[in-house]
């Protein structure tokens, strides 16, 4: 029951969260990340590619929920 908040209360900007600016701010320096290691010339490290690759999977992922199933909704 202390969990239910009802939207639209007093500071509430639709369904947007504070949090949820830096969700695509950290999205940003992963893919910034990832094309960085890609660019790399000398020696590719793959594994550190195969983790990016994953971890800006899943933030896209997460932020296209966030935008388009949560705040234009």
């Amino acid at each position: 029951m202390f969990l239910a908040t009802e939207s639209g209360g007093p500071g509430s900007i639709g369904q947007y969260n504070g949090f949820d600016i830096f969700m695509l701010l950290f999205t940003l320096l992963i893919f910034i990340g990832f094309v960085r290691l890609l660019m790399a010339r000398p020696r590719k490290n793959k594994f550190a590619i195969a983790f990016a690759g994953v971890s800006l999977a899943l933030f896209l992922v997460v932020d296209y929920i966030m935008i388009f199933k949560i705040w234009m909704a």
